[in-house]
């Protein structure tokens, strides 16, 4: 009878737990919608910026043979620095605080917080940008590499294992639908090194400088169809455009405490109708410009409360 009652309980666990397994676990972003309703400028004019919500986290929700025995997961953004989106809505928060990146898929629901690349752990991931594959590419600066994972997060290889364009400090990273190339700062040697979907050194330009077309400890990059190539050049306290090929267009900005001014630009980033957002990290702010340079419009400030700015760094709009 024992043995019997035995046998008749481990058949229900295994039930059990074959049930469990066929219901997928899921996660979910931890997101704090706006109840001020913050906007840039403020009322009664008419809107260009509005405050939508604060993303915090992600958790686990659902059951699954892995929640059943060691509980839901959740995960918290720590100090995050860069942001990107894919085409499908999917996320990556490049965090230095957990020394990790946060890589959320909307689309099943996936999270997976990536932190090892190979054999080694991920020390200071600053930049992140997705191909059109799908592929993220993650530059740590820490160790001195690229790293790029598969859309669902496996590590595939670094931009160091092959020949050429070797990086000191590889910081913003941006990518070309256009010509399919990855663009990277590299903040150490003051320069952008190109490179080809197969992770091939193609060309690069810049040199440590103060005329048009060099840099000063440039660190983020954007690229906006038609093929312009936004960089911030740091301590040269500017913004500098260059076409697909790194020739020189134009550039805007200097050193001041001004409206219009820079003390410590970084994230740099362009929208549909042409209008340059720069996130400026000591003024704890975002500044608008227009594309011939024209300041326009401040949004943010120092604070924690919604809507407000603490050292900000990384800046992404994608194509809506």
């Amino acid at each position: 009878m024992v043995r019997r009652n035995f046998i008749q309980g481990l058949a229900a666990v295994l039930i059990l737990i074959l049930s469990v397994g066929g219901c997928t676990s899921k996660w979910v972003m931890d997101a704090h919608m706006s109840s001020s309703r913050l906007q840039w400028p403020p009322p009664p004019k008419d809107p260009k910026v509005k405050h939508i919500m604060m993303i915090t986290g992600f958790r686990e929700e659902g059951t699954s043979v892995n929640t059943l025995f060691s509980g839901r997961g959740d995960s918290r953004i720590s100090q995050p620095v860069a942001i990107t989106r894919g085409r499908d809505g999917r996320l990556a928060i490049a965090d230095i605080g957990c020394k990790c990146v946060h890589l959320y898929i909307p689309d099943g629901s996936e999270y997976h917080e990536l932190s090892d690349a190979g054999t080694r752990k991920i020390m200071s991931p600053v930049g992140v940008v997705f191909d059109d594959e799908m592929r993220l590419y993650v530059s740590d600066s820490a160790l001195g590499e690229v790293l790029i994972f598969d859309k669902r997060g496996a590590y595939i290889f670094s931009l160091n294992e092959l020949d050429g364009g070797q990086m000191v400090r590889p910081t913003g990273l941006a990518y070309s639908n256009d010509d399919k190339l990855l663009y990277a700062v590299d903040t150490g040697s003051h320069k952008i090194n190109a490179y080809d979907k197969r992770g091939k050194f193609t060309f690069s330009f810049g040199s440590r400088g103060y005329e048009n077309g060099q840099f000063n400890f440039p660190t983020h990059i954007f690229w906006s169809p038609p093929g312009g190539l936004y960089v911030t050049d740091a301590m040269n306290f500017r913004v500098q455009v260059f076409d697909d090929a790194g020739s020189f267009i134009s550039a805007f900005g200097h050193h001041g405490d001004g409206s219009g001014d820079f003390a410590m630009p970084k994230g740099v980033a362009v929208d549909k109708d042409g209008i340059i957002f720069v996130a400026d990290t000591l003024f704890d702010n975002i500044q608008l410009f227009t594309v011939e340079g024209a300041f326009l419009l401040t949004v943010g400030g120092r604070g924690t409360s919604p809507g407000e700015l603490w050292l900000p760094s990384g800046i992404f709009i994608d194509s809506d």
